[in-house]
């Protein structure tokens, strides 16, 4: 999950699918509420039972065990992704493009129009990624605040079948600069264990923090809202979220343009190779696993 949620194309809500867990990830995510908050805060006082009963509530164990694999993934493989934005932007824009758009054909099962309600709720995934892939996500800026909005969305994606945090994070044009953030927190918390100032870590981990505290907010809401949204209407959510992931096709090509400066034919080369590379990789992936169901 991890590993796909730091790679713009399949999202970590359909690896938690294919591998069985996507129902028990929903009922332990939404398990944590205010209430129980409140009663593992008395644990912390010392009544150890009601703490205990907590941790089995929102099934602990499990969250715990999947948590240090997510950030395990992105920690390696966000840096890796970093340094290729850095020296080949072009061709890494062009990876993302073949993931998102192999990702939307797997999933074109879900994307039927046969209702009414289907077919806007899909057009409506589409126009929006769209319009936030082109000039409307420069508007979201590097402040703090920007910084925590970009968490509460891409994390929040972690729980959502068919769209990752990262193309999230892509449409809004944080991708970049997030990776950048965290890459460089790291490095600031490998300085400090090698006798480094611990100043470079509070300056490098704030946007890191707001990004963290806003997925945590948007982890705990838009799990429920998902869950009541897939129990009320679950195929035009799907339709809507798979709308989503076709709109969002502009953004890499957007952000490559940005990058390239000028298309030349020897950039819409890379590009295009490049994008075969990723989509071969998703259909892959989708055989292996026997393909992708969302019902």
């Amino acid at each position: 999950m991890g590993t796909a949620d730091a790679v713009p194309g399949v999202s970590g809500g359909t690896i938690a699918l294919i591998t069985g867990i996507y129902d028990r990830l929903i009922a332990a995510v939404t398990a944590a509420t205010p209430g129980l908050a409140l009663r593992a805060l008395s644990g912390l006082r010392g009544d150890r039972e009601r703490l205990r009963a907590a941790f089995r509530e929102v099934d602990g164990a499990f969250l715990l065990a999947l948590g240090a694999g997510i950030a395990t993934a992105i920690l390696t493989v966000t840096r890796a992704l970093h340094v290729a934005l850095e020296t080949a932007p072009v061709p890494t824009y062009g990876f993302f493009f073949g993931l998102i758009g192999a990702s939307a054909v797997v999933l074109r099962g879900e994307f039927r129009v046969d209702t009414p309600a289907r077919a806007v709720a899909g057009a409506g995934g589409i126009v929006i990624a769209f319009v936030v892939s082109g000039s409307a996500s420069a508007a979201l800026g590097e402040t703090a605040l920007a910084t925590f909005v970009a968490g509460a969305v891409a994390v929040s994606a972690m729980i959502l079948p068919g769209i990752s945090g990262s193309l999230l994070l892509v449409i809004l044009g944080q991708y970049d600069r997030m990776t950048g953030a965290l890459s460089t927190f790291v490095d600031s918390l490998i300085g400090v264990a090698t006798g480094g100032p611990t100043a470079a870590v509070v300056r490098d981990g704030v946007p890191v923090v707001a990004f963290l505290a806003g997925g945590v907010v948007g982890l705990l809401t838009v799990a429920h809202a998902v869950r009541a949204a897939l129990a009320a209407r679950r195929e035009a959510t799907l339709a809507f979220l798979i709308g989503l992931v076709i709109g969002a096709l502009r953004a890499p090509v957007e952000r490559a343009g940005e990058e390239a400066g000028a298309w030349t034919a020897g950039l819409a080369g890379e590009f295009a190779v490049a994008g075969v590379v990723g989509a071969v990789a998703v259909f892959a992936l989708d055989r292996l696993a026997g393909g992708i169901d969302l019902d």
